[in-house]
């Protein structure tokens, strides 16, 4: 490589688009495989000019630190610790980009994100409801604020639980958002609760009511829902301020005259625009199974029995709806830019009507398409179904489109972060098939995942090959752990004059042959046993026996084949395991029932042995089994079933199965 090549590198990196940076890293990820600088043995001009750039740019950088790249984060760090003399290269650099910025934003400049009037500083927020786990059309959101506040502006990021219906939220909900968050690389700068706000937002209301912006209604909510549908007013919507201020607080004295009635704001009830017809903004609390699609829909009625909210108790008899609390509770804690999903679109007048006769700070919204997956469902309601329903094993189950369910199955956070950005706070929705994200972690993990040898010990069992030549004893070799990266280390190899073959293999082989022992050598296949008896013929093959013969010529052979000593070595036992999409159907209609279109056998498990260095790997690893694929392991040795490993296999992007 020249140094002008290298030099090539430093524009791309220097880039605001996320897109055109990444594609540099995944280039000089791979250039670095087996280089300690960047051309050479020693400093460069290349190695100072990109070095710079990269710890300058926070979006490059960011990258690096999420540690998927690790050649690259290792070149960087050994560059820092024995080069310290470049050190007034990025105070330089970081003054020339600081000056960049603050002319790009007097110019109106955006970062190719589409994010305008950012120069007072960016605060932007993800809200998530507390009522399950979150899945991947949440992490795409998350990310997005996150990237937007703490990446392509040097602003803050508010996660805020929008715990308002306690009917259906948990403690144990909220919990595990926090977590996933984590797990997701997310450190938001304040976690807040609509709930903190309780009583700033009744005080609200009140005033709206005494205003003449809201009032209370008592029609029932059947008749309320034609009524919006037709754009009819209600016949309470001019009843006296003074006589909806008396029930509101009857209301929330959870009195008997109070449950029959609702707030809505008074907004307009003829518009075209539904979500400006009177919403609902107080209410009484309602279970899921009865809770509308809108909020802004007329509310059924309450519950007989008041529904404790798992952080205030039964301090609060009412509660107010997601569409008068989130504008509110956006200004009051200094949001800048509220980034949310296509799917509010509607709503953003309403939004902007809550603000405006408030007179709250103005706050700008952008929108943004929510992302779908084919053979996916991403409804709360349905994905706790088919965990109450023992379909899948819990929230976690490597099926489930949650965050903790995608990361089990073997999803690096690395390609979740850069699949989802690349999709960008485009207002176009798509649906996507898993491959694209599949393929993109794959290009993640291979570079660095040790391989492994497994032979697989059901359907016939694994096969014992006497072999001519071998070893008179066991001896062992160290061989790479990864044919193009030497950071990974080396494995230990035994050889024997017996070794263990999968039955898939040992039934096409031919009796005279020559094939190739993988990290060995060929064999010529001299005797082949099935079903108890020599010869040839089909049936289960119950031995074998093969002459080494090392001078053959590995690049002629047809079948390369994976085997385990079967003397001198512990192996260790293990569950690989597969999985499938949920749904046998690519999208859910709105009459479609979910029980139809749930597809049989999705979890798929075979025994195997490994080879004995998967003793020592931790839970979590990610690994490459040769000739099977990319496994994640989600029990260590000695942790799952009768002592085995429980591995989980990694979609790599061909049509093999996905998450559902």
């Amino acid at each position: 490589m020249t140094c002008s090549r290298a030099l090539n590198w430093a524009p791309g990196l220097s880039t605001p688009d996320f897109k055109a940076v990444e594609a540099v890293l995944f280039e000089l990820e791979q250039h670095l495989t087996l280089r300690t600088y960047l051309e050479g043995y020693q400093l460069s001009s290349a190695d100072k000019d990109i070095w710079t750039t990269l710890r300058t740019n926070k979006i490059a950088h960011g990258i690096v630190r999420k540690g998927s790249l690790t050649n690259v984060a290792r070149w960087s760090s050994f560059i820092e610790a024995s080069h310290p003399e470049i050190q007034g290269q990025i105070k330089a650099a970081q003054a020339k980009e600081k000056e960049s910025r603050a002319a790009a934003s007097k110019a109106g400049g955006n970062y190719n994100i589409g994010l305008k009037n950012t120069e007072n500083g960016v605060v932007t927020r993800f809200p998530p409801e507390p009522s399950g786990y979150l899945h991947i059309g949440h992490a795409k959101a998350a990310f997005l604020n996150d990237y937007f506040a703490h990446e392509a502006f040097d602003g803050k990021l508010i996660v805020r639980f929008d715990d308002t219906n306690p009917a259906k939220e948990k403690l144990e909900f909220e919990e595990s958002i926090i977590h996933d968050l984590h797990l997701l690389g997310i450190k938001p700068d304040r976690v807040t609760y609509t709930s903190d706000y309780f009583q700033q937002l009744y005080e609200i209301c009140e005033r709206m009511i005494a205003d003449g912006n809201a009032y209370a209604d008592d029609t029932d909510p059947a008749v309320q829902k034609e009524e919006r549908l037709a754009r009819l007013p209600s016949k309470r919507r001019d009843r006296p301020a003074e006589e909806s201020l008396a029930i509101f607080q009857e209301m929330r004295a959870g009195t008997e005259l109070g449950k029959k009635h609702c707030i809505r704001a008074r907004i307009e009830f003829d518009s075209l625009n539904g979500a400006m017809r009177d919403p609902v903004i107080y209410r009484f609390p309602k279970s899921d199974s009865e809770a509308p699609e809108n909020e802004g829909d007329a509310p059924p009625k309450q519950a007989a029995e008041p529904t404790p909210h798992h952080r205030t108790g039964l301090t609060h008899a009412i509660y107010p709806t997601y569409d008068f609390a989130c504008p509110a509770v956006d200004s009051l804690e200094g949001v800048t830019h509220a980034l949310r999903t296509t799917e509010y679109a509607d709503r953003n007048a309403q939004y902007h009507w809550f603000l405006t006769t408030l007179g709250l700070r103005p706050i700008q919204l952008w929108d943004f398409a929510r992302i779908n997956f084919v053979r996916t469902f991403l409804s709360k309601r349905k994905l706790a179904r088919v965990v109450d329903a023992g379909i899948v094993t819990g929230w976690d189950d490597p099926r489930m489109p949650t965050v903790r369910g995608i990361l089990r199955r073997g999803l690096t956070v690395a390609a979740l972060r850069a699949f989802m950005l690349r999709q960008g706070p485009s207002r176009n929705a798509v649906t996507m098939d898993w491959t694209v994200l599949w393929a993109m972690n794959k290009k993640v993990v291979d570079g660095v995942a040790p391989r492994y040898t497994a032979v697989e010990t059901g359907l016939g069992g694994a096969v014992v090959a006497v072999v001519v030549g071998g070893p008179g004893k066991p001896f062992v070799e160290e061989r790479p752990r990864h044919p193009k990266n030497a950071a990974v280390g080396v494995r230990l190899v035994t050889f024997a004059s017996t070794v263990l073959v999968e039955q898939a293999d040992a039934v096409g082989f031919v009796v005279g042959e020559e094939i190739t022992l993988m990290h060995w050598g060929n064999a010529i296949v001299r005797e082949i046993v099935r079903d108890g008896g020599g010869g040839g013929g089909g049936g289960v093959v119950t031995g074998l026996r093969l002459e080494l013969h090392l001078q053959g010529d590995v690049r002629k052979t047809e079948k390369k084949v994976t085997w385990l000593a079967a003397e001198g070595s512990e192996l260790v036992g293990a569950e690989l395991w597969t999985f499938d999409h949920l749904l046998t159907k690519d999208s859910l209609g709105k009459d479609d029932r979910l029980e139809d279109f749930l597809a049989a056998d999705t979890a798929k498990m075979t025994e195997a042995v490994c080879d004995a260095g998967l003793a020592t790997v931790e839970a979590d690893s990610i690994i490459q089994l040769e000739r099977k694929g990319y496994f994640r392991v989600d029990k260590a040795a000695g942790e799952g079933p009768q002592g085995r490993a429980v591995l989980f296999k990694i979609p790599t992007g061909a049509k093999e199965g996905g998450v559902s």
